[in-house]
């Protein structure tokens, strides 16, 4: 551990040292080391958010019967390698601009002196660029166009927090959340294997880019107070505490009604989304009462659980197809 520190050139302060709990890190309790640091650091609870969509998209393209096993692999391969390289891009530029020594919430790379900053950057390149070489895979299976939509995705999760100029702080975060976590992810995976679009398909982009959007807005309603501290200007900066909380209602809201009620007139048993309301609504209801700080962690957690519910619901729903 002291090698890492030394490679950083700082040591981290005692407040820094967050855990996975969002408690802090103390002398005389140990910090993660080797593999469990670089598990730490992928934010594997974000996962859900790259599962999803292409659980969707590839239950969109059952319902037309165009479902293709390998492709709807390679697609979720692509999926969870960006979101794994956005995680560590993240890490790496809020670190070395600050932004993370005082937050609440889980450990960070950078921001914590664990790690240097270039290791984690070397990291990010290195799943951006699977993400990349699967991609390329399906374009040249499905159309070569698919590489310029790969390139802007790439961009934009290096751009998000990364460069001098990160639309990440600039409240553009969510909107790049729900165009490539949602639209992209969805409409692109039911396209590479059913060669073409359809409502539920885009229904179902819709849903899901809600829910990947209210997990970045409960993130970021927590993070309000350092975030206004270090010039970091989300969303939740721009809206405030209030106006962010319904906008997270607002998003459930979305996904768990209108969505859903219209995939049902396709099929009902488009319903099976609402397995993961209850989820869902143990989250809001804690948004709604005002829980701040650490008490918005397990927000987090649940609102990714519930829109990985919510999307194997819906992909079976789909796959069962029209009654």
């Amino acid at each position: 551990m002291r090698n890492r520190r030394r490679e950083t050139g700082r040591q981290p302060p005692d407040h820094c040292r967050t855990g996975p709990a969002g408690a802090s890190y103390t002398h005389g309790v140990t910090s993660p080391t080797g593999l469990k640091l670089w598990i730490e650091g992928a934010r594997l609870r974000t996962l859900p958010a790259a599962i999803a969509p292409v659980a969707v998209g590839t239950g969109a393209a059952a319902y037309d019967d165009g479902f293709v096993w390998w492709k709807a692999l390679v697609a979720l391969g692509v999926s969870l390698a960006l979101q794994i390289g956005v995680n560590y891009a993240n890490d790496y530029s809020d670190g070395i601009k600050g932004t993370d020594e005082n937050r609440v919430g889980p450990l960070r790379l950078v921001g914590s002196g664990l790690v240097a900053p270039e290791k984690v950057k070397r990291a990010a390149f290195a799943f951006l660029g699977l993400g990349a070489l699967l991609g390329l895979v399906l374009a040249a299976t499905s159309g070569w166009w698919l590489i310029a939509v790969g390139a802007v995705a790439i961009l934009a999760a290096w751009g998000y927090t990364g460069g001098s100029k990160p639309y990440g702080y600039r409240a553009l975060g969510e909107v790049s959340v729900f165009v490539f976590f949602g639209l992209v992810a969805v409409l692109g995976t039911t396209y590479v294997q059913l060669g073409s679009l359809n409502g539920v398909s885009v229904a179902g982009a819709i849903g899901v880019g809600s829910l990947a959007c209210a997990i970045l807005v409960a993130n970021n309603l927590r993070d309000i107070p350092t975030d206004t501290e270090t010039g970091k200007r989300t969303l939740a900066v721009v809206l405030g505490d209030r106006r962010t909380r319904w906008l997270y209602i607002g998003l459930i809201l979305v996904a768990f009604v209108l969505v859903v009620a219209w995939c049902a007139t396709q099929t009902p048993w488009a319903l099976l989304a609402w397995l993961g309301m209850p989820t869902a609504g143990r989250a809001a209801s804690a948004v709604r009462s005002g829980a701040t700080g650490p008490a918005l962690i397990p927000v987090l957690k649940e609102t990714g659980i519930a829109e990985l519910v919510y999307a194997v619901g819906l992909t079976v729903g789909l796959f069962i197809g029209p009654v």
